[in-house]
């Protein structure tokens, strides 16, 4: 009977016992190998979107009636980001609409905003 070679963790280094297609040793080490193989990823993803949900809870406090008039440095002083939004609308005009999720603000005179919200966001 020809003997097979000792298969070794990817993760510690250690003897696997098991399976013919066992990868880890442990558990422990399934989930510490993914966790610095995704890491990176997982971790900007979750930034943009604590940026996206501070920047809708923003637009949510300074707009309680669903349509108002606010200045730059008001959202800029609560930590509005400006470079984070979910997506745009553009209106036969040319105006742009700028929205985090259903809140939404567009660029007006002297370093105003409008605040608006969607009547219907997911349509």
């Amino acid at each position: 009977m020809a003997k097979t070679a000792e298969k070794t963790c990817l993760e510690c280094g250690g003897k696997i016992i098991g399976r013919v297609d066992k990868k880890f040793c442990s558990d422990q080490c399934r989930v510490s190998y993914n966790n610095k193989l995704n890491g990176n990823s997982t971790n900007y993803i979750r930034n943009v979107n604590n940026l996206l949900r501070r920047n809708r809870r923003i637009l949510l406090d300074l707009n309680p009636t669903g349509k108002t008039r606010v200045n730059k440095d008001k959202l800029l002083k609560k930590g509005f980001d400006f470079n984070h939004h979910t997506g745009s609308y553009k209106t036969k005009d040319g105006a742009i609409y700028f929205f985090c999720y259903e809140h939404g603000y567009l660029e007006i005179e002297n370093n105003f905003y409008l605040l608006v919200v969607k009547n219907k966001p997911y349509e």
